[in-house]
């Protein structure tokens, strides 16, 4: 049943790649003419590609680098980044580099899925007669919009139809490629690798050009290392060598048999594979699994978000859980409303899943690039791997890597330009959001004084105290909450007991819960707390003060208040950041979901005090 659970999620996105990819092989920008050779050399091309990069790349060696039962690469960043033994501190900040621009690529990966997926399906209809060319991109966009649309209703319900649905997708492919396959098994020969060099041989700058299309075809390979906390290395693994693999080299054989007997079917050979009466029936289908692949991007943008919020690397956002069984399951409205803006942009600009297709692989081939450099990082230093050893495995697939982007880069001014800005905006987003935080930790702390000496100044001067709890929230474990020090000064009183709690987010996808809350007893009526959470949770102050009254913290919610500091953030030329950077901390900050919301507190309980902050 996981293994069914993983074809509708996981495997959407390399799913419908038989849609597009080899179409653009031979009609694409950089297209070879549909000649016996090129055929055999290119589909021998797409086997491998499928053998090397995602069952040997992805499902054996990178799936081994769990964090703690999850994946993707921010999950793989934290991992190396948790214990660098033997390792510089010089190098620390290019991984940490790669892992946020690797995450900042996925967006695009996001944009570009839903739009090239669901235009290569409809475009099917165009296949059947020509009155439906004008209607592509209308239907297209509504259909788009319905997915986004839905997005609030969350997969919980939609789940369970998403596996079935895909499998009845790959078996159709199957069906389709072996009814073809049939009538021509003299394409089984293209299984040899030595097509695929003799290929390189005979069309020299122009065969290596083509792997740009070539790439199609693991796109989504991505997404079974994202999704392994969800299924499980075994379940994916079980559902791509059991079906998945046979059914997409079934359907690429049959479409190369395809334009073996008819070369000019290569405008479009995934659809003219299937007879005239199932044309209709088959553009359902892959509309169908279109959106099912653009739901799974969409789904790890959400989850991709989450992690940066809890890594610290994005502002906080509201996040609504769609299902009360699956934690995994989330709907983030902002994100969704920019996705389809981003969208709708994209199919409008571009037009056609053709031109799309030149924007599509260099975000895959940068993303796939940093994943090897890291699960390197991981083996050497996580698994104890010998540099021997790790070197020419690591070396074979960054060789594949470098090939696929080298032939991606020439596609960059064709539209390639567009997930790599899209990436860099977003990199400069997050990267800014992390700087301005630690900054602004800092002038905080220099600000402040320790807890230390606040109770010692109370032995010559002890502040009136009232009935009732305070639950100061506070970045800083160690010193004085800068809310607890501005309620001193202006309203010279204190709680019988105040809490000062800081909620730390661990580079771990999940803290147990015997180590979620620590409950320290300080003098003078003063208790420290620290709440810890995985990068895949959600903190929530209900949680916190649940697992506080099981360590024994006593309190009475209505008779507790919390206090939390609001800072007015104040650019300026001073060391730090550049002043722009500044400016737009500033308004990310401004445009933050606010602490209450975020944290789940009681609103009817928070008191917020201001202070301006130079940065």
């Amino acid at each position: 049943m996981l293994a069914l659970g993983a074809l509708g999620i996981v495997y959407g996105d390399i799913g419908t790649s038989p849609l597009y990819a080899l179409r653009e092989c031979f009609s694409g920008t950089h297209g070879v003419p549909p000649t016996p050779s090129n055929v055999l050399g290119v589909l021998s091309l797409i086997v491998w590609s499928l053998i090397i990069v995602v069952s040997v790349k992805y499902l054996i060696f990178v799936m081994r680098a769990d964090n703690r039962g999850e994946g993707g690469i921010l999950a793989l960043m934290a991992l190396a980044m948790q214990r660098p033994r033997g390792q510089s501190h010089r190098a620390r900040p290019v991984l940490i580099t790669l892992g946020i621009f690797g995450a900042a690529l996925i967006y695009g990966d996001g944009v570009i899925t839903p739009a090239i997926s669901v235009l290569s399906a409809v475009e099917g209809l165009s296949v059947a007669t020509p009155v439906f060319q004008p209607y592509v991109i209308p239907i297209s966009l509504v259909i788009l919009a319905l997915l986004f649309l839905v997005q609030r209703k969350g997969t919980a319900g939609i789940g369970a139809v998403f596996g079935p649905l895909m499998c009845v997708w790959f078996l159709t492919l199957a069906v389709l490629g072996v009814k073809e396959l049939l009538h021509n098994p003299a394409v089984l020969w293209s299984l040899s690798p030595v097509h695929a060099v003799t290929f390189f041989i005979d069309n020299g700058w122009h065969g290596f050009l083509v792997l740009g299309a070539v790439i199609l075809v693991v796109t989504g390979g991505e997404a079974l290392y994202a999704d392994m906390g969800h299924f499980g290395a075994g379940p994916i693994r079980r559902a791509w060598f059991m079906l998945v693999l046979p059914s997409l080299v079934l359907n690429y054989l049959g479409q190369g048999a395809l334009l073996l007997r008819h070369a000019e079917a290569a405008r479009n050979p995934f659809f003219l594979l299937a007879p005239d009466w199932a044309l209709y029936p088959l553009v359902a289908l892959s509309t169908a699994a279109a959106v099912i692949a653009s739901q799974a991007l969409i789904s790890g943008s959400f989850s991709t978000t989450r992690q940066a919020m809890q890594l610290g690397y994005s502002p906080r956002m509201e996040v609504v859980h769609t299902s009360a069984e699956e934690m995994g399951q989330i709907y983030l409205p902002g994100l969704n409303g920019v996705l389809l803006v981003g969208v709708v942009a994209l199919v409008l600009g571009f037009g056609s899943s053709s031109r799309l297709a030149a924007a599509y692989g260099i975000a895959v081939t940068t993303t796939m690039g940093i994943t090897t450099v890291l699960a390197y990082v991981v083996a050497r230093e996580r698994w104890g791997v010998r540099r021997a050893v790790a070197l020419p495995i690591v070396g074979v697939f960054m060789l594949v890597d470098v090939a696929f982007f080298g032939a991606n880069a020439v596609k960059i001014p064709d539209g390639g330009w567009f997930p790599l800005l899209l990436a860099v905006c977003i990199f400069t987003l997050m990267t800014t959001w992390k700087r301005g935080r630690d900054i602004l930790a800092a002038k905080l702390r220099a600000s402040s004084i320790s807890l230390k000496d606040l109770l010692g100044s109370f032995g010559d001067h002890p502040p009136v105290r009232v009935p009732g709890t305070a639950i100061f929230m506070t970045g800083n474990p160690e010193g004085t909450p800068p809310a607890l020090l501005h309620n001193l000064k202006h309203n010279k009183v204190l709680h019988e007991q105040v809490v000062l709690l800081t909620i730390i987010a661990e580079d771990i996808p999940h803290v147990v819960g015997v180590e979620r809350v620590e409950v320290e007893p300080l003098e003078q009526g003063f208790v420290r707390v620290i709440a810890r959470y995985g990068f895949m949770e959600n903190p929530g102050i209900p949680d916190v003060l649940k697992r506080c009254r099981e360590k024994g913290l006593q309190f009475q919610l209505m008779g507790t208040s919390f206090f939390l500091g609001r800072e007015t953030l104040i650019p300026t030329k001073k060391p730090g950041m550049a002043v722009w950077r500044e400016a737009l901390f500033s308004w990310m900050s401004r445009n933050a979901r606010s602490a209450t919301a975020y944290f789940r507190i009681p609103p009817n309980r928070v008191v917020e005090l201001g202070s301006q902050v130079e940065l």
